[in-house]
């Protein structure tokens, strides 16, 4: 087995980060002209790689790799390409420029497998310009919502009108669906995002599950007053309940082996120093890769958070922003993720996958894996994220592995 080329991935990671919309901070957001670039110095790395490649009706970047016979199923290997605000350079583009090089070694041997491959470079993971996660990943699923279309950017452009000035046609979206049968399972390969395999001494690991997650709005009101005549004993404080509501999510956070539980913002009104806040709004973000396990850590702490009202006299108003179920990897592409990380002499760590990926949408079509590497303080989502070369060359070896190896269904 020839091993892929991490020097290369590495340099063409450090490539795309040019194609940002200023200097210094990369940001690369869906349907913009620094998408366009990215996709050009994909698709022609996907070229040299030996595939054909299209854009298809969302703006996915899209490269075919055909079998040892023609219009068979493909495994579908891949990522995002676009990025969050001032991001790192390897959330989504590892795993999209890794299966490249994949493809790149098997094309270099001469050497057809009796599937398809297919590398998709998702345009919309990140949701960050027109605030709907995704967008790539769902169409070729076939479960675009076009409801999207509508969805306006802080400019005032709509979906719609972006895609058509990227010379797409927003009525053949439903031409991205992927045809029933044509996808044996998708598999990505991706910065853990986290501490967990760093703290562990480990480069990779083999992910069980991407985790469901519930978001709300929370907000206690109670009354105003003056921070110096009103007693203690008397105050309706919304902050300090909220407070005491913040630190019983923690504890139920704690409490439970995968789950998470964050209050991520929290604002106290009127917000004077001298003026006992009489409102109290805050977030609520809990995860985990049970739904049931995420529903009851909600329930939970909804139920503190009634009770903490109640004893302090506030009004509790909610509202539930968004709930995903969890998305499951199939244990036939675990075992087989795990056979190739123990043939290159690694540990097979399983663990949950706390951010979301397009396997979340993926999953609607075909059976869904995800391969891990470690990144450096489990930094993502910002400037200093981080990969060693030994680490992305043995993430590359144990996907090159994988893929040779690979058997549809696990027979």
């Amino acid at each position: 087995m020839s091993a892929p080329c991490a020097a290369r991935i590495l340099r063409h990671c450090d490539a795309l980060a040019a194609c940002s919309e200023a200097p210094g901070a990369l940001t690369r957001t869906f349907l913009s002209a620094e998408q366009r670039a990215a996709n050009a110095r994909v698709s022609a790395w996907m070229q040299e790689a030996g595939m054909q490649v299209r854009l298809d009706a969302i703006g996915n970047l899209v490269a075919r790799y055909e079998a040892d016979a023609p219009a068979r199923p493909a495994l579908i290997l891949g990522s995002h390409l676009d990025t969050v605000r001032d991001a790192g350079r390897y959330d989504g583009m590892l795993g999209v420029l890794t299966a490249i090089e994949c493809v790149r070694s098997l094309h270099a041997r001469g050497r057809r497998l009796p599937f398809a491959l297919e590398v998709v470079g998702f345009g919309d993971e990140e949701g960050v310009r027109f605030g709907a996660t995704l967008l790539g990943s769902r169409a070729l699923a076939g479960t675009f919502e076009r409801a999207c279309l509508e969805l306006r950017d802080a400019a005032g452009t709509t979906l719609r009108e972006a895609l058509l000035a990227f010379g797409l046609d927003p009525q053949r979206i439903g031409e991205a669906a992927r045809a029933p049968g044509t996808a044996l399972a998708y598999v990505e390969l991706h910065i853990e995002q986290g501490p967990v395999l760093e703290a562990e001494g480990l480069q990779l690991g083999v992910v069980t599950a991407i985790n469901g997650f519930s978001r709300l709005a929370l907000t206690f009101a109670g009354r105003a007053g003056h921070a110096g005549t009103v007693p203690m004993a008397l105050r309706r404080d919304a902050l300090a309940g909220a407070a005491q509501c913040v630190s019983a999510i923690e504890r139920i956070g704690r409490a439970t082996p995968e789950l998470v539980a964050t209050v991520g913002r929290i604002e106290a009104l009127p917000g004077a120093i001298n003026v006992i806040p009489g409102e109290a709004r805050f977030t609520l973000d809990v995860r985990a890769p049970s739904d049931a396990v995420r529903e009851r850590a909600v329930a939970e702490a909804l139920a503190e958070a009634r009770a903490i009202g109640q004893q302090r006299g506030l009004e509790l108003r909610l509202e539930r922003l968004q709930d995903q179920a969890a998305a499951r990897c199939a244990p036939w592409l675990i075992a087989q993720l795990e056979d190739a990380l123990r043939a290159e002499g690694l540990t097979a760590r399983a663990l949950a996958s706390g951010a979301g990926h397009d396997g979340m949408a993926m999953r609607a079509i075909a059976d869904i894996g995800m391969l891990f590497v470690r990144c450096k303080g489990g930094v993502s989502h910002h400037p200093d994220e981080s990969i060693a070369a030994e680490d992305c060359a043995a993430g590359a070896r144990v996907l090159m592995r994988f893929i040779e190896s690979f058997r549809p269904g696990g027979g």
